[in-house]
C-alpha cells in the first residue's frame, strides 16, 4: 500500500487529491510520512481560505481508514489545537511580513 495512490484512502475525493499533488503528497506513503497534520500545514499556506479544519479530520481519519466524524473525541480535541495553533502561526507570519517594523 506504500505506493498507492492518494485517491485509494477512503473520504479523499478528487478536490482534496489534487490539493495533496500540489504540495508534493501523491502517495498513501508520503501522507503516512508527513501525518496529517503537517499535509494540514501545506495545505493550509497554500490556500488559506479554503482549506478548513474538516480537511485536517479528513486526513486523520483517512490515514485510520474510518469517516472522519468516527475520529474519538480527544483525537479531535487534539487535532482541534494543532490546526489552531497552525491557523495562528500563519495569522502572525502575515502579519510580520507586512508590518513597517
Amino acid at each position: 500500500m506504500s505506493d498507492a495512490l492518494i485517491s485509494t484512502l477512503p473520504g479523499v475525493g478528487p478536490v482534496t487529491q489534487a490539493w495533496l499533488e500540489e504540495v508534493g503528497i501523491r502517495t498513501v506513503a508520503e501522507l503516512r510520512m508527513l501525518g496529517a497534520v503537517e499535509a494540514y500545514r501545506r495545505l493550509k499556506f497554500m490556500l488559506p481560505r479554503r482549506v478548513s479544519l474538516n480537511a485536517l479530520y479528513a486526513l486523520e481519519a483517512a490515514l485510520r481508514g474510518c469517516h472522519w466524524l468516527h475520529l474519538p473525541a480527544d483525537v479531535k480535541s487534539a487535532l482541534q489545537r494543532e490546526g489552531k495553533a497552525i491557523d495562528e502561526a500563519f495569522r502572525r507570519g502575515a502579519a510580520a511580513r507586512c508590518s513597517l517594523g
